[in-house]
This record gives structure tokens, C-alpha cells and sequence, in this order.
């Protein structure tokens, strides 16, 4: 043969021999590539009772699944350690596609309220208890509310607070927020794990009522108040009945404004009777003599089941809310017996 072709035909076996160990290892093909989804986990050096401990393994981490036997799975990290891991701390790389996916729509999605976790959770692919999940959230962890869905609540899982849902012949509902982490990591987490951070001059208007979202519309100077901050927040919040499974996100808006003479809030605007649908925008516009004004647009159901928007401006302390060439202001529905202040 000749030398150019016996080189030829030596390189194309290494190279044959090198695609068979990137392939295998210690004789087991990759089956297919999983991600852990416990916080950490332990590779054991075989299925035993007695094992010995080879390495660990991280929440998010990829793994090379190499054999399967009952409830576990040999594993390969991305650095060469070898090992078995309980299958039920794995999942599979279309759970992770997915909540790669769910992230990338909605990363850009404008922050309800901003919350804290008060247990640790699962960041879902979509509502539900028993849906798939990769990343682990621990207790604390602070979180942006996007969205919210209610899903009905599987067999088996544990009784809700009283006022979470309301008494009815039907299934039993429960809410779940769709929220992003310090990472920027997406996914739905069970509502009533997450305590919405309300300041807390704010929080106590609620009148047994529940905040879905707030906003700070502007800051007022207010030279009388006490401490070396004299800039206080108005806010806008967005708030529902304290029960889950509610057939619209919110019901109620309140625009709380500072009174620079009394240094307390008060409400400047009051609106209830909505179907309201979250997202909620806050932004800002220019109205010419009035100048640059807050502005926030609440999307609203009508009974059609359409969706319209609506827009408010704050002049503060008036709150208006400004009317669409052509379109009519619709009288206010009424909202029942509930305490002022």
C-alpha cells in the first residue's frame, strides 16, 4: 500500500477510535443527556445499601446518563466523574429546552410586584404541583411576579389556608405566579409560597383584601418628613379578593398620593368592579401644558370576553383617565359595602 494512503487509513481509524471513547466510557454509550434538578445530590459508586460517596452534583447541572437500572441512573459530569444518582433528582433535556424557552418569552415581560419566597420552591414549566421542574428557589429568595394562572389543585396535596379558596361545589382552585429570579431564571411557582413585598405604609390599606401588584408611579419632596430621606413614593396598587382561583387577576385599583401637609398617604383614586388581566403598565407621557405625567394602563375583560385597555394619567393628587378618540368613559359598576378611609 502506499505511504500516503497507509498514513491516510491509520488517521481515519484514530479518529474512529476517538468518536467510540467520546461516545463510551468504561463501555456504556450516552443514552441521552439529563439536567439535576435536586439542590445537591450524591454519585455513589454502585446501587448498594453500603456505598461509597465519588462526587456531587449541583442543582442545573448537565449530565451524560450512561445506564439505567430501577431508580437510578449512571451518570457522567461535564469534568469525567463517574457515578449513580437517584433518577428522581433528574430530568430530561426537554424540560430544560422548555424552561429555556418559557424564559426567553417572558424575560422582557414588565415586573408586577416584587416578592419574597417563604419556603423553598420549584420553578415549574407550567402550573401545577405535579408538573415538571428544574431549579430549586430557597426560602428568601426574592422574586419579580409576571403573570398569574389558577390551575385546579391535584389529589393529595396539602389543605390551602381557609381564605385561599372559595366554598363551592366545583373543584378546588389554587393560583400560581409565573416569576423570574435574581438569575433571570423563569418558571411558576405555588402564589400563597410568595409574600409580596408591600411597603408597608401601603400594605396596611389593604382592608382584608389581597395586592396583586403595585408600582411606584412618582416621588414627592416632602422637607417635613422625618429622617434624612425627604423623597416619598406614590404608588399605584392593584388588589382582589382574598380568595384563589378568582375568574380575573384583580378586581380594585387604589392610587395612593402623599400628603406633604399631614406626612401620611391617602387615596387619591379608587376604581372597583374590574375584570382586570395582568400585565399592568406604568409608564410616563408628555400632555403638553401639564407636562410630563405619570401614566398606567390596566387591561380590562368585557363580559365578551374581549380585552381593551384602559389609560390614567396622575396629576397629583387627580387621578383621570384618558379617553381614546371615540371612546366613551363606562359608568362604574358598583362595589359594594366596604370601609373607607
Amino acid at each position: 500500500m502506499h505511504p500516503y494512503r497507509l498514513a491516510l487509513a491509520f488517521a481515519l481509524a484514530a479518529a474512529l477510535l476517538l468518536g467510540l471513547a467520546a461516545c463510551t466510557r468504561k463501555g456504556h454509550r450516552v443514552l441521552e443527556v439529563n439536567y439535576v434538578s435536586a439542590v445537591q445530590a450524591t454519585l455513589r459508586d454502585q446501587v448498594a445499601t453500603m456505598y461509597n460517596r465519588v462526587g456531587t452534583v449541583k442543582n442545573g447541572e448537565r449530565v451524560e446518563v450512561l445506564e439505567r437500572e430501577k431508580r437510578f441512573s449512571r451518570v457522567r459530569t461535564a469534568t469525567g466523574i463517574e457515578g449513580w444518582i437517584e433518577q428522581r433528582y433528574l430530568v430530561d433535556q426537554q424540560t430544560y429546552d422548555g424552561l429555556q424557552k418559557l424564559t426567553q418569552e417572558n424575560l422582557r415581560d414588565p415586573v408586577q410586584a416584587a416578592g419574597v419566597l417563604r419556603n423553598d420552591s420549584n420553578l415549574h414549566l407550567t402550573p401545577g404541583r405535579e408538573t415538571e421542574h428544574l431549579y430549586q428557589l430557597v426560602v428568601g429568595a426574592k422574586v419579580s411576579v409576571l403573570k398569574r394562572a389558577t390551575v385546579e389543585k391535584q389529589p393529595g396535596a396539602a389543605p390551602a389556608p381557609a381564605k385561599s379558596a372559595k366554598a363551592s361545589s366545583g373543584p378546588m382552585l389554587e393560583d400560581w405566579w409565573l416569576v423570574r429570579d435574581a438569575q433571570n431564571r423563569v418558571g411558576w411557582v405555588l402564589a400563597r409560597m410568595v409574600d409580596l413585598d408591600v411597603p408597608l405604609d401601603v400594605a396596611q390599606y389593604a382592608e382584608g383584601q389581597r395586592f396583586v401588584a403595585f408600582f411606584v408611579l412618582n416621588q414627592v419632596e416632602d422637607p417635613g418628613k422625618e429622617g434624612a430621606d425627604k423623597k416619598v413614593s406614590q404608588y399605584l396598587c392593584v388588589i382582589t379578593e382574598p380568595h384563589d382561583g378568582l375568574p380575573y387577576d384583580f378586581d380594585q385599583i387604589r392610587v395612593f398620593t402623599w400628603n406633604v401637609r399631614k406626612h401620611r398617604y391617602e387615596t387619591a383614586y379608587r376604581e372597583h368592579g374590574l375584570n382586570g388581566v395582568l400585565p399592568v403598565t406604568v409608564t410616563s407621557e408628555n400632555f403638553d401644558k401639564e407636562g410630563v405625567l405619570p401614566v398606567f394602563i390596566l387591561r380590562v375583560k368585557n363580559d365578551s370576553g374581549n380585552i381593551s385597555q384602559r389609560k390614567y394619567k396622575m396629576n397629583s393628587p387627580i387621578v383621570h383617565r384618558v379617553l381614546a378618540p371615540g371612546e366613551q368613559k363606562e359608568a362604574p359598576k358598583p362595589a359594594g359595602k366596604r370601609r373607607r378611609r
